[in-house]
């Protein structure tokens, strides 16, 4: 089956003959920990209780892929680096159109391929579903339309992560983001919008930057209009951290003028950014490797973090 085909399955909110699964936990010896003391922000209703679906007859590289549903109650989960720590720390953003999470193919196992890098992983299990614009921030000067509350959650997990680095070995000048589809434009919100505050303090942790060090964007969506011009409601300030682009031209979900439009708003703000672009892939190929060349897109992000001094080689 095509991997545009499965992204669109996966992608679905219809899922209502698997919502009898349990509930997605993380594997033994992590713990989804709440990253709001009480209740979130500016809170939505959603259609039903969380739950977790997964459909065997949807394979994606031959295995089938978990989407969690009816997020409410936003959570991180911490892995450890396996053996030598880097110090550095990513936050993982799963796609799935805000309408669900990928939490396999697009968050624990990318934990699996940081944290054997010696890279601490937090994949944020965010709000949704949601639209990309589905809240107003009237929030002068910048006025801007973006994807609250999942930026709220994003945001307040890298100023976590911060507040926590001593604790958890981590470097706070090397915690970057790293998002698939609508995670990866997550991962452009992030990365332009820190100077934006979008929602009051909380505790001692909301003094922290959520400003990403460095970011990875994967088949990202939402960055450009129909016509192909660049997403308006992001505004690029010099300071945006240097960011990896990776996309396929046959992806019929979030086409290739997504990080076309991305890397030349980012290359005109004088923004350190590099962009790999495939001819086959499909979208929705995540960390799962395949013969395609795209699948090892992996192993352009490991040189690139030496490049720009995240990691050691």
């Amino acid at each position: 089956m095509k991997l545009w085909i499965i992204a669109w399955i996966l992608l679905s909110a219809c899922a209502s003959a698997y919502a009898d699964t349990t509930v997605w936990q993380p594997t033994a010896g992590h713990t989804q920990t709440p990253i709001w003391p009480g209740a979130a922000p500016d809170a939505k209703p959603v259609p039903g209780a969380e739950y977790a679906s997964s459909d065997p007859k949807v394979l994606i590289a031959g295995k089938p892929g978990t989407g969690v549903f009816n997020v409410s109650r936003p959570t991180m989960t911490v892995y450890a680096p396996a053996g030598r720590n880097t110090g550095a720390a990513v936050v993982v953003f799963p796609g799935g159109g805000f309408q669900m999470l990928a939490i396999d193919l697009e968050g624990t196992e990318v934990c699996d391929w940081l944290t054997a890098k010696g890279i601490t992983c937090v994949l944020l299990k965010y709000r949704v579903p949601g639209k990309p614009y589905d809240w107003h921030c009237d929030c002068r000067p910048h006025n801007l339309e973006l994807s609250m509350p999942s930026l709220q959650d994003a945001q307040r997990t890298l100023r976590l992560v911060r507040f926590h680095a001593a604790e958890w070995h981590i470097d706070p000048h090397k915690i970057g983001v790293l998002g698939f589809s609508a995670g990866g434009f997550l991962v452009a919100e992030t990365s332009t919008t820190f100077g934006l505050r979008t929602y009051a303090p909380v505790d001692a942790a909301d003094k922290e930057s959520s400003r990403p060090d460095f970011a990875v964007a994967v088949y990202p969506g939402h960055l450009a209009t129909n016509d192909d011009a660049p997403n308006p409601h992001l505004h690029i300030p010099r300071d945006t951290p240097p960011t990896f682009l990776v996309q396929a031209e046959d992806d019929h979900v979030d086409g290739i003028h997504q990080s076309l439009a991305y890397y030349d708003v980012l290359r005109k703000a004088e923004v350190p950014v590099e962009m790999h672009l495939y001819a086959q892939g499909g979208h929705a190929f995540g960390l799962r490797r395949t013969s395609l060349p795209i699948t090892a897109w992996t192993d352009l992000v490991d040189t690139w973090l030496q490049t720009i001094g995240m990691v050691k080689p």
